[in-house]
């Protein structure tokens, strides 16, 4: 058999290299100007690959990626990979590649042509189960074959990492652009807790800082092409509330609360904190709903934290506005809900077949179905003449 026969074209390397994506940027590395160098040596392929930054937290998955698709190309026997760094200059046009070559910050998802849906998932108090619903619906989107991003807009209690597994995973930054941490669900996330220089840091901090905060999580962050993307607010009618109908007045609002009186009273202040935000609330969750009794099944539910209160709040919230609130879903307390977000294995990839993933996976369909309406939100009409 000739020589010729065996070794690979240049154009078969660049097509396959043209497979393999940054797992951050989520973008060929090609197109990119990670690849550096060339060359083929009989069927020895040797090439070098620039890392965005050195130590690159997610080198070992470029080095395993370029691997596997210059082998599968015919004629390659060996990869002599070499794993370098991009200079201040090529980190800099990078940086202006991937901002479309805007200089000025602006949040991608505030602009009149993002199709992006938005949802914020919002509770009246702490201890609704809030995060976890954030999780696992932003988990349901992606299996469902989503590209989903979470912002953990949740400062001073920032869970949203450690329920994913990715609790120190901290973000690559090139130049000012800040790469969300990628997960093995294909969700991307970022977190207060990821730019803090360490995990047990106090955030104290009041709303002029908080607000420059959220604007970082959102236009400082390289999110791609979204289809949705998932906030975890803070609990309450604060100043994160607030600045996000400021810079997102297109997001849709999630409202969770738990089935007792109490939670359902300050739920009904976090949608309506939404509303003079000139946010639509699309629905509410209630979470924590009935727990199948340990000893006689799914047969006796009890009601550990009473009941009515989703429907309650969804009456409220609907007659306050003008149109239908309605409740998407009523979770269970389930263990495995608990158990898998301490594990950093949400429920509905750990325990698919549960009623609370059940559930969650029908509101992640839903939410992702609907169409946008126009009913309580403001369109910016200004009257120009009189007729």
């Amino acid at each position: 058999m000739s020589t010729s026969l065996t070794t690979p074209s240049h154009e078969a390397v660049d097509a396959a290299l043209a497979q393999v994506n940054d797992p951050e940027i989520k973008q060929p590395i090609t197109e990119l100007g990670m690849v550096d160098s060339v060359e083929i040596d009989g069927g020895i392929v040797r090439l070098t690959v620039l890392l965005t930054v050195a130590g690159c937290p997610l080198k070992d998955t470029i080095n395993r990626d370029v691997n596997a698709a210059l082998r599968a190309v015919p004629g390659v026997t060996d990869v002599e990979l070499t794993l370098g760094v991009m200079s201040a200059e090529q980190r800099a046009g990078l940086q202006q590649q991937l901002r479309g070559g805007q200089a000025q910050r602006e949040i991608p998802f505030a602009q009149p042509g993002s199709l992006t849906k938005v949802f914020a998932i919002a509770s009246g108090k702490g201890g609704v189960g809030k995060s976890s619903v954030t999780v696992n619906l932003a988990l349901a989107m992606a299996a469902q074959g989503r590209s989903v991003g979470i912002v953990d807009a949740d400062v001073y209690g920032h869970s949203v990492p450690a329920m994913l597994g990715i609790a120190d995973a901290r973000p690559t930054q090139v130049e000012e652009l800040i790469m969300p941490v990628p997960t093995a669900s294909g969700v991307s996330v970022i977190s207060i807790g990821m730019l803090k220089p360490r995990r047990d840091q106090v955030v104290a901090w009041r709303g002029p800082m908080l607000d420059r905060a959220l604007v970082q999580m959102l236009s400082d962050v390289y999110w791609g092409d979204l289809d949705v993307l998932l906030l975890d607010l803070p609990p309450g009618t604060g100043d994160v509330a607030i600045s996000l109908g400021q810079h997102l007045p297109g997001a849709e609002v999630v409202v969770v609360t738990t089935p007792q009186e109490a939670a359902a009273e300050v739920a009904e202040r976090a949608g309506t904190m939404a509303s003079m935000m000139h946010q639509r609330v699309v629905g509410v969750i209630e979470n924590m709903s009935s727990l199948s009794c340990p000893h006689c099944g799914p047969s006796h539910q009890i009601d550990v934290f009473g009941s009515g209160g989703g429907d309650r709040v969804a009456a409220t919230l609907s007659e306050r506005f003008g149109y239908d609130v309605p409740v998407l879903a009523r979770i269970p307390l389930e263990p495995s809900l608990r158990e898998g977000g301490d594990a950093g294995k949400p429920i509905v990839e750990s325990d698919p077949t549960n009623p609370a993933a059940v559930g969650l996976r029908e509101v992640a369909t839903r939410l992702v179905g609907r169409g946008r309406g126009l009913a309580g939100l403001q369109l910016g009409l200004t009257p120009t003449s009189r007729f």
